[in-house]
């Protein structure tokens, strides 16, 4: 795939054309393309789709499903929780704004292939690691 697409549904707080940059850098820096859907959801839809595809049930800030295409290219859905990006904001003392960028980017790597461990090791992972390259990008 040569470009990237991205369609966002539900009630978002940053500016669409901004949610599209942001997607668009990281599948430009991975070197590539991809067909990304996010959809902003609140808590309570967000608790159910954690506890029917991750088995935990409670909200959570992003969950990142990849669908790979027969032809080889990406698409990929994210959705995401404004009101848990909010809380997590607040306890790292951040604007909303950078933690809501730090999700998408998380949730577009996760659709282009990149993976990190559950544990303590997550925040040390190689992934994680090009997460807050790319947010440094973007919020500088």
């Amino acid at each position: 795939m040569s470009g990237t697409r991205v369609v966002v549904a539900g009630v978002h707080p940053l500016p669409l054309r901004w949610l599209q940059r942001v997607v668009s850098h990281v599948t430009t820096g991975e070197g590539g393309g991809a067909d990304i859907s996010l959809t902003f959801l609140g808590p309570r839809a967000m608790q159910r789709l954690n506890a029917r595809h991750k088995g935990h049930d409670r909200p959570t800030d992003v969950i990142a499903f990849a669908l790979p295409e027969p032809d080889g290219s990406l698409t990929g859905d994210i959705y995401l929780c404004r009101w848990q990006a909010a809380r997590e904001a607040r306890n790292l003392g951040i604007t909303v704004r950078e933690e809501l960028v730090r999700l998408v980017v998380h949730g577009t790597l996760h659709v282009l292939g990149w993976d990190h461990p559950e544990d303590d090791q997550r925040t040390r992972s190689p992934m994680w690691q090009r997460q807050e390259q790319y947010v440094r990008e973007l919020m500088a």
